[in-house]
C-alpha cells in the first residue's frame, strides 16, 4: 500500500490504461501513460461493448461528465435460419461505444478537449496526469534502489529511459511488458475470427430496426454465430438519427490455409496478424463475404451484413499469464495484459474496470497485495474458461440452445 504520492508509469493508453491511470491520480499519485501509437488520439474501429457491472461501478465512482453513455436493449432473443425468434428473454442490457469510453476517460484523465464531453473540473488532490503518445517500450529493469528503469523508443525513432516508482502494463493482449517478462506465454488461436461492422440506424430498413433496435439479437448454426445490437453513434450520440446498430460474425478459419492468409492480406499486401482494420480488406473478399452472408444467415442479418458499408476482422486468440505481479510487486499486470478473453465473454472492459477497482481497494488498504492478486487471477482464469467454452459451443460443437454470455461480465 502506498501511503506517499508515488511516480507511475502506465503501458498502454486504450481503456485499460485509462482506467487504471484515472483511478491512481484520484488516488493523489503522478501518472504518466506511454501509448505507442504515433497518434494524440486513439481510434476505434467502430467497435461497440457491454457496459458490465464492474464498468458501471467504476464509472458511477471516478467519471463525472456531463454525457450519458449508454443505449438500453430490453430483450434478448435468438433467430433461427428463417428469421423468426426461437427463444426471447425479457432482460435490460447496457451497450457503450469504445470511442465514447476512451474520449470521456481522456476528459477525466488528462484534460483532453473533445466533442465528447465537458472536461471535469480538476481536484486539487488529484495528482498529476499525462498521456504521452509515440513511446515504444523495448526494456525494463529494476534498479539497484528498487526502483524501475523503462527504457522506449519514441516516434523519431530515438531513445529514451524513465524512471518510476511503479509500473502498470495495460497494453493488451499481446502486452510487450508480459512478454519481456514472461516469454513462454504466447497467444494462441482459437481456430476462428470475428467479422465486425456497424450500420447507421437511420440508414437500416424498417425490418432492421423492429429486429435490432431495442434488442441484443443472436443467430447460431453449424460452426458460425453472429450477434447486432445498438451502440452510440459519431461523439457518443444516443439520437436515433446516429446510433449505429454493431454486428460480430464469427466464422472458422484454418489458420494454415490460403484462404485465412488471403483474409488477414490487406490491399497493400501486407499480413495482419490479429487486426484487418476498416478500409484495409480487399473489396473482392468482402463482396464474397456479404454473398456468405446471403447463404448461411437468417435474412435480417445478411441485410445487416450487406448494407454495410465497411468490415473489419478481428483474429480470436487464448493467452493467460501465470502471474500478475513482478519486481517486488512494483510492477503488475492489468486487464488484457494477464488474460485475453474470447468476446462471447463480454467481459474484457469489464476485467479492466475490475483490476482497477482491487488496484483502489489495494491502495487504500481495504485488501492486501496477496489478496488483490489472487482475485485478479481468479477473475481471469474463471472468465477465460467460459469465453472457450462459449467458443467451442459456437464453432465446433452441435448447438441446440441459445449461446448466454458469461453471466459475471454483464
Amino acid at each position: 500500500m502506498a501511503t506517499q504520492p508515488e511516480n507511475v508509469i502506465i503501458v498502454g493508453g486504450s481503456l485499460a490504461g485509462l482506467f487504471c491511470g484515472l483511478v491512481l491520480k484520484h488516488l493523489g499519485h503522478n501518472v504518466r501513460i506511454f501509448e505507442r501509437s504515433p497518434s494524440a488520439l486513439l481510434h476505434s474501429q467502430g467497435a461497440g461493448i457491454v457496459f458490465g457491472p464492474p464498468t458501471q461501478e467504476y464509472f458511477a465512482k471516478h467519471v463525472k461528465v456531463n454525457h450519458p453513455l449508454s443505449i438500453t436493449s430490453y430483450m434478448r432473443q435468438t433467430l433461427d435460419r428463417s428469421g423468426h425468434p426461437v427463444h426471447q428473454d425479457h432482460r435490460q442490457q447496457k451497450m457503450v461505444s469504445w470511442d465514447l469510453l476512451y474520449f470521456v476517460l481522456r476528459a477525466c484523465f488528462d484534460g483532453l478537449e473533445t466533442t465528447y464531453c465537458e472536461v471535469p473540473p480538476r481536484n486539487s488532490s488529484n495528482g498529476n496526469a499525462k498521456y504521452l503518445y509515440g513511446r515504444k517500450v523495448t526494456n525494463l529493469t529494476q534498479k539497484s534502489d528498487g526502483l524501475l528503469q523503462v527504457e522506449f523508443e519514441d516516434q523519431d525513432g530515438k531513445n529514451g529511459v524513465e524512471v518510476a516508482d511503479m509500473v502498470f502494463a495495460a497494453d493488451g493482449p499481446g502486452s510487450t511488458i508480459r512478454e519481456l517478462l514472461l516469454p513462454k506465454v504466447k497467444r494462441k488461436y482459437a481456430g476462428y475470427v470475428a467479422w465486425r461492422g456497424t450500420l447507421l440506424e437511420r440508414e437500416a430498413t424498417q425490418e432492421l430496426k423492429d429486429t435490432f433496435v431495442n434488442n441484443f439479437t443472436f443467430f447460431h448454426g453449424p460452426g458460425t454465430q453472429i450477434i447486432a445490437y445498438l451502440i452510440p453513434g459519431e461523439n457518443g450520440s444516443l439520437d436515433p438519427d446516429s446510433r449505429l446498430i454493431n454486428w460480430v460474425w464469427y466464422c472458422n478459419y484454418d489458420q494454415n490455409s490460403q484462404e485465412y492468409k488471403d483474409l488477414m492480406t490487406d490491399v497493400d499486401g501486407h499480413f495482419h496478424h490479429f487486426t484487418l482494420p476498416i478500409g484495409k480488406m480487399k473489396p473482392n473478399l468482402w463482396t464474397q463475404q456479404k454473398k456468405h452472408a446471403i447463404n448461411v444467415l437468417p435474412h435480417q442479418f445478411a441485410k445487416l451484413v450487406n448494407d454495410t458499408e465497411q468490415a473489419f476482422v478481428q483474429v480470436i486468440t487464448d493467452v493467460m499469464s501465470s502471474k500478475v505481479a513482478f519486481f517486488d510487486d512494483r510492477l503488475h499486470l492489468i486487464g488484457d495484459a494477464i488474460a485475453g478473453f474470447r468476446p462471447h465473454t463480454v467481459a474484457s472492459t469489464s476485467q479492466a474496470a475490475y483490476d482497477s477497482l482491487l488496484l483502489e481497494k489495494m491502495m487504500k488498504g481495504e485488501m492486501t497485495e496477496k489478496q488483490m492478486q489472487g482475485e485478479m487471477m481468479r477473475y481471469a482464469r474463471h472468465v477465460a474458461e467460459s469465453g472457450v467454452q462459449m467458443g467451442n459451443r459456437s464453432q465446433i460443437e452441435t448447438l441446440k440452445g441459445p449461446i448466454e454470455p458469461n453471466t459475471m461480465a454483464l
